[in-house]
């Protein structure tokens, strides 16, 4: 993107220096009118995240991912065990939808709405800003000696951190366990749960690590969306880039000056003020093009905003463009490429939304009990199965029964006669299935069982009934 032939910048990341060194990153503040609208849009995204585990709709927690029993919210829509290709089937419209969005728009999911950015940006940093000052404070601070002030500031910092990690732990487990059980776990009291405790305490120091020390690092090293977009941009993709062929001109980039005709001069509108590099959150710098560590953050872009202003330059030496609006100031336009994401993106929408109007609220499997063939009773045949119900509505099932469809026959439950089913809940058990020998087609019959509540009727099953092979 430059025209400065040194490209040694990609020979390593930003943060780390020439010795394999951590770099440590410290940004100026940032100001200016993107930056407004990003911090606006991050408290909201922020009570969304720290909100939708505890928001309810028809009973249904709105977000939960509940990965050990395998139970699911999306949007307030259960998905259960017997669900997961629909779970997995909306995984994929997620993936699909972001690399069109990355191929249209490069890597803005990172800079606008990712939680890992808003949390670093708008969180942690602001009260780093707060306590330590702007990025001159905080590398005079890191190289002063421990004395009263820098002791003071950084246990400030410390406490600070490591209280709203907690909280941050806290919404993370009742995004896995539900808020419901958070909240029960919270009212008996951290001794009645130590386990569930030590699991907050880890997740804590993990948040911790991440938002006082890692930091840009997740989104440099860890993140594989970063990885990704290497591969979904191309020079149609608009990104936050800079306008290399108006910033460096014909003799490249120079200090201003403002007795002299800059354009006459052939010098581009770079100043080479380095404010796009001191305001970066990741410590690159913006002018050498496209790079796996810019997450999109438009901070360098009302930085040099202000400056170009300031100097009586046109605005938007650094703004939303892509390589070819720059080089051959073409305007944006739908590409075969994103006409292609587009499509399977509408496919996998419809299959879904299809899959949806199919899912059935109650689910009733019926399986022949494993080691177990068949008995004789009284001039009858008898086989033994286990079932499983599950109710994926709000309403409680009190009165279940089975009922034999066809082939004509008895069913059985062991213990109850009827069953009980909690909403959003299962149930399980053990059933005998009783016929006359004939009404057996041979040594294996399909069943029909119809599942009921009451007098209604809300699920059937199909299941194999084993019998002899010859009948006298």
């Amino acid at each position: 993107m430059s025209n400065s032939p040194d490209d040694s910048f990609r020979d390593t990341i930003s943060t780390i220096d020439s010795k394999g060194k951590r770099a440590w990153v410290f940004p100026k503040i940032p100001s200016g009118k993107l930056y407004d609208r990003r911090k606006w849009l991050s408290y909201f995204l922020l009570i969304f995240l720290l909100g939708a585990p505890f928001l309810k709709i028809n009973g249904n927690q709105f977000l939960m991912f509940n990965v050990l029993e395998r139970k699911f919210n999306i949007f307030s829509f259960p998905f259960w065990p017997q669900d997961f290709h629909l779970f997995v089937i909306s995984m994929i419209i997620g993936v699909v939808g972001l690399a069109l969005f990355t191929v249209a728009f490069g890597r803005i999911f990172c800079g606008w709405f990712c939680p890992q950015t808003i949390f670093m940006e708008m969180v942690f940093r602001r009260i780093e800003f707060w306590i330590e000052g702007d990025r001159g404070a905080q590398m005079r601070l890191q190289k002063q000696a421990w004395d009263a002030e820098k002791i003071r500031k950084k246990t400030v910092k410390t406490i600070i951190f490591f209280l709203i990690s907690f909280v941050i732990a806290n919404v993370f487990l009742a995004y896995l366990i539900s808020s419901d059980e958070l909240i029960r776990f919270i009212k008996e009291g951290p001794t009645q749960n130590v386990s569930t405790l030590i699991a907050l305490l880890i997740f804590t120091g993990v948040f911790y690590f991440i938002y006082a020390w890692f930091r840009e690092q997740v989104c440099i090293i860890a993140c594989p969306y970063g990885r990704m977009q290497g591969v979904l941009l191309d020079n149609q993709t608009i990104n936050v880039a800079y306008d290399h062929v108006r910033g460096e001109g014909e003799k490249g980039r120079a200090k201003f000056d403002k007795n002299e005709d800059r354009a006459a001069s052939g010098k581009g509108d770079c100043i080479d003020c380095k404010v796009c590099v001191h305001v970066c959150p990741t410590g690159i710098d913006i002018r050498n093009g496209v790079q796996l560590e810019c997450i999109n953050c438009t901070a360098c872009i009302d930085e040099c905003d202000s400056i170009m202003e300031k100097v009586g330059l046109p605005l938007g030496l650094i703004r939303y463009a892509s390589e070819d609006e720059i080089v051959k100031k073409e305007r944006f336009k739908i590409t075969n490429r994103m006409k292609g994401y587009m499509a399977v993106l509408a496919i996998l929408t419809g299959v879904f939304i299809g899959m949806l109007f199919l899912r059935n609220d109650v689910e009733a499997t019926v399986l022949h009990l494993p080691g177990q063939l068949f008995e004789h009773k009284e001039g009858k045949i008898s086989n033994v199965y286990t079932y499983k119900i599950v109710n994926k509505t709000e309403d409680a099932f009190d009165k279940v029964t089975f009922r034999l469809i066809t082939p004509k026959g008895e069913v059985t439950v062991v213990g109850n006669a009827t069953i009980k089913v909690p909403k959003q809940g299962l149930a399980k058990g053990t059933l005998f299935v009783v016929i006359d020998p004939a009404f057996l087609t041979g040594d294996k019959t399909e069943l029909e069982i119809g599942v009921y509540n009451g007098t209604k009727e809300i699920e059937t099953t199909t299941t194999n009934f084993i019998g002899p092979r010859s009948f006298d």
